[in-house]
């Protein structure tokens, strides 16, 4: 049976735009900070962490790791980002299979402090699609959207989106306060759609433009709750010629790629403020991982005939021995070896630095350094420590603080201003 030609670049349009943008406990490995085992330094660690509190003078942030459990013939590590010490924390890599009708890989991540105050949640990406063939519309239509990512529906942009679909249906309908454009993102984003548009060209369509918008926004829900509410949305129009009229089709597919919301007490705005641009700031992706898991799907893409996700194999040493240091922080040597190869969490790639341009407009970051290398944190913050293993740092405007005395660790090291 003939494939309609509309119908399979929307097939490779929903594969392509949930890639490239990209409930089960997270193993994480956290750098302890604890001070020696003996009484006496015990009795000295207390008397000296009395005259500091933690969450008021300084904060501890430990990197969280996510591990892919699907795609690949073990737990390989996806992303990871920093949180406050003590923080829940949830998520997983989410694979949709090929032929299930919105195939790709999407993710989800959610955190919240101890006491209630403070939560953050990245949602899943979700696409919907529009075509001007009134027959394939009606079609897609009536079949109900395939998956709670991807439905059908005309496009709109990320204010539309925001105010009329991620706000009411997703987030208990908060008041919607001041929202601002984020051009930083835009620019970020377009950079990553051009990469697809010789692809998508590839598939028959006559013309392909993208239209990318982004806004940052303040929400507030009844009971004192606030919230900053960050979205990205790409908007993909494509002329595909209809073999079957002579005449050509318009498709649209619309990418909300970028869905954060962070809540806090009214009290604790200039804290939240602070700690979302941190957690942002310091989002990073496995570069391995993210390679093996485009490379499948471009593998789908231009072999419609696959049908079973299966697993993918691990194709170099390197990523193999990522996904079991994230998963072994028991073993002192694949701990070494987990620092050692890590020096990719100290630089962004593209696909981090949109994370870090949301939150610019609300405060900008600054550049540190230690022994590890430059690394990316929250302005706000007048000093920052850390134990050089890309793992724990410290943030605090207290200038008579220093954590290798409090703790009595030494591997704490104040991290310099670079530019």
């Amino acid at each position: 049976m003939r494939t309609h030609p509309v119908k399979h670049v929307i097939y490779c349009l929903f594969t392509l735009a949930l890639t490239a943008c990209g409930n089960e406990q997270i193993n994480s490995q956290q750098g302890k900070v604890a001070g020696k085992s003996t009484d006496t330094k015990k009795l000295s660690q207390t008397e000296s962490t009395s005259k500091f509190k933690e969450g008021t003078d300084y904060t501890i942030f430990e990197r969280v790791r996510v591990l892919d459990r699907v795609g690949f013939q073990q737990p390989a590590e996806a992303f990871s980002l920093l949180l406050p010490k003590g923080w829940k924390n949830d998520g997983e890599v989410i694979w949709i299979g090929p032929n299930s009708g919105c195939d790709g890989t999407n993710q989800r991540f959610s955190a919240s402090s101890p006491d209630g105050k403070f939560s953050f949640e990245m949602y899943p990406y979700t696409l919907w699609s529009w075509t001007s063939n009134e027959q394939l519309r009606q079609f897609q239509q009536s079949n109900g959207g395939g998956s709670q990512y991807c439905s059908y529906g005309e496009p709109m942009d990320a204010e539309q989106y925001l105010k009329y679909v991620f706000v009411p249906n997703e987030l208990g309908n908060p008041k919607v306060g001041e929202v601002k454009p984020n051009p930083d993102v835009v620019r970020i984003m377009a950079e990553k759609n051009s990469e697809g548009r010789a692809e998508l060209m590839n598939y028959g369509m006559a013309d392909v433009q993208f239209h990318q918008t982004a806004v940052n926004a303040k929400l507030s829900w009844p009971g004192n709750k606030k919230g900053i509410a960050l979205c990205g949305v790409s908007i993909i129009e494509s002329i595909i010629p209809n073999n079957y009229t002579g005449t050509y089709d318009k498709s649209i597919t619309t990418v909300a790629a970028q869905r954060v919301v962070f809540k806090y007490d009214a009290a604790d705005e200039a804290q939240a403020e602070k700690l979302i641009s941190v957690i942002m700031s310091s989002y990073r992706t496995n570069p391995d991982w993210k390679s093996q898991v485009d490379q499948f799907w471009k593998m789908v893409r231009q072999r419609k005939q696959v049908v079973h996700l299966g697993k993918l194999k691990m194709m170099d040493e390197r990523t193999r021995q990522i996904g079991e240091a994230a998963i072994a922080a028991g073993n002192q040597r694949l701990k070494d070896m987990d620092t050692q190869m890590r020096t990719w969490e100290s630089t962004q790639k593209s696909q981090d630095r949109m994370h870090t341009n949301f939150i610019k407009t609300i405060r900008e970051v600054e550049n540190y350094r230690d022994a590890t290398g430059k690394i990316e944190l929250a302005s706000g913050y007048e000093h920052a420590w850390s134990r050089s293993d890309g793992s724990s740092f410290i943030m605090t405007n207290n200038p008579n603080f220093d954590p290798a005395a409090v703790f009595l660790d030494n591997r704490w090291k104040e991290m310099r201003k670079v530019d």
